[in-house]
């Protein structure tokens, strides 16, 4: 998949995008997932430079060619043509919580590559649809989902967001929020 033409891929988010979409008590309709890959090294199937990057959810006015940044993922990881002698771990900090659609295409995607784990750390639940049933499904399926805190937002400020040397500075309610959200979550996944 060509991830720059429909998913808008790059490596770091400037502070000021991060900040707007990763914020956990603002409502934004964009959806971004930060993801890095833990592999054996050479001879792992994945491109130089793709084991870590930025993907979006592509909007459009027909809700049928709207797409996902968790779908767009996906892909990508199948263009790889992973080895599976190998173990790899995707670790994915994303602005919301998958939706059901996209936690149902995750969980067969880990039924179906056995050699693959997914980490899943949101920002915030989305909460449309059977999303409940779906972070089930992705539970069950063996995925780690849990709420970012400020530890996780740190590191994604780290790791994906070209800031300058300047450090993470955590807002007045982030811990209030996360704390918030983990509780849904645990309530949530009490039924997985």
């Amino acid at each position: 998949m060509d991830a720059g033409s429909e998913a808008w891929d790059r490596q770091l988010l400037d502070e000021d995008t991060f900040t707007e979409n990763f914020h956990n008590d603002r409502r934004v309709c964009k959806t971004y997932l930060c993801y890095e890959v833990e592999h054996p090294g050479q001879g792992s199937g994945i491109p130089p430079g793709q084991d870590k990057g930025v993907l979006r959810n592509k909007s459009d006015q027909d809700p049928r060619l709207s797409r996902h940044a968790e779908s767009f993922l996906l892909e990508q990881i199948q263009s790889w043509n992973l080895n599976p002698e190998h173990q790899y771990r995707v670790t994915c900090f994303l602005s919301w919580s998958p939706c059901a659609d996209c936690a149902q295409r995750m969980a067969e995607f880990l039924g179906n590559n056995s050699h693959v784990s997914l980490n899943l750390y949101a920002s915030r639940i989305y909460s449309l649809g059977s999303y409940e049933q779906g972070l089930c499904t992705l539970k069950r399926a063996g995925a780690s989902i849990a709420i970012m805190t400020a530890r996780e937002f740190e590191h994604c400020w780290d790791t994906f967001v070209l800031h300058q040397g300047r450090s993470f500075q955590p807002w007045k309610s982030l811990d209030k929020e996360s704390q918030k959200f983990s509780e849904t979550l645990q309530d949530i996944l009490k039924e997985a």
